[in-house]
């Protein structure tokens, strides 16, 4: 190697570092000045700009003020129901379907993962008016459950993940499976779904973090917001024409997030083992 290929290589290395820290320190600036607005008092809030540090690491009034105005233990309550309901049923439905069009060769098949492929493309803006009305006719208007129908909806890149783990499962197992006697119920509850283990903890972290920060829907169809609140339209409540209260607001928000943080502390080895064996393979 010339003199001048090192030079081009360490050059290329040096820039590549410098770019992973300029992005990072791109990433992590919202979360800093996030954390160092929601221990500011109103007046600091005001006075300073965002990356001025408070003067005092011990005022939680915030953090009190959030939780209590906003309604926030409604809103952890529904939300976690709400999220539990969604994983279950929609993990539930998701890996059947998937057996089937894995499993099954019928006609229609390559139609229906089509028309999945289609409905992916479809803005979900575009399709509120039918829907709005569809859920008017039901009844599912300030109804958590409706509401928790509407957010099973089939989940196109989960069924995708699915369908993918199962074309690497041996069509074998079925087989000595059938000679044996099993049901296709047996094989699928007993043999298929514990195999599926790292593609359920891989759509379950997509869609649970979708569901926990879904706003738009859950604002236009839980429109109680005292009885039917959600950690997401909760955080709103300090937010109106006469200005923001982003000093509680960014209290609401570290709040909101430390489920998740601890949730993702305690689990992160099942998480991580998830997401690099339940990711899609070629």
């Amino acid at each position: 190697m010339t003199n001048l290929q090192k030079i081009g290589s360490y050059a290329l290395t040096v820039l590549k570092y410098l770019s992973l820290v300029f992005f990072s320190f791109v990433a992590i600036i919202p979360v800093v000045s996030c954390v160092i607005t929601a221990f500011k008092t109103d007046t600091e809030y005001q006075n300073t700009n965002v990356m001025v540090f408070p003067e005092s690491w011990l005022y939680f009034e915030n953090f009190v003020q959030a939780f209590e105005r906003a309604n926030m233990g409604r809103g952890f309550i529904n939300s976690i129901i709400i999220l539990v309901s969604v994983l279950v049923i929609s993990t539930f439905v998701g890996t059947q379907l998937a057996y089937v069009l894995n499993r099954f060769k019928f006609p229609g098949n390559g139609l229906i993962r089509s028309l999945f492929l289609f409905a992916s493309l479809l803005p979900g803006v575009a399709m509120q008016v039918s829907l709005y009305a569809i859920m008017h006719g039901m009844g599912f208007i300030n109804s958590l459950w409706g509401y928790i129908i509407l957010m099973c909806g089939t989940d196109v890149i989960s069924i995708y993940i699915y369908i993918q783990f199962f074309e690497n499962i041996s069509i074998s197992l079925d087989e000595s499976a059938i000679v044996d006697g099993a049901s296709y119920f047996t094989i699928f509850y007993r043999i298929l779904l514990p195999l599926l283990k790292p593609a359920i903890v891989t759509s379950c972290i997509l869609k649970g973090v979708n569901t926990y920060n879904e706003y738009y829907a859950a604002n236009l169809y839980l429109q109680d917001k005292k009885l039917l609140p959600t950690v997401a339209t909760s955080l709103y409540t300090f937010v109106g024409p006469l200005g923001s209260k982003y000093n509680l607001i960014c209290a609401g928000v570290i709040i909101s997030l430390l489920p998740a943080l601890v949730l993702f502390i305690t689990c992160q080895k099942q998480i991580y083992s998830g997401l690099t064996s339940g990711a899609v393979k070629g």
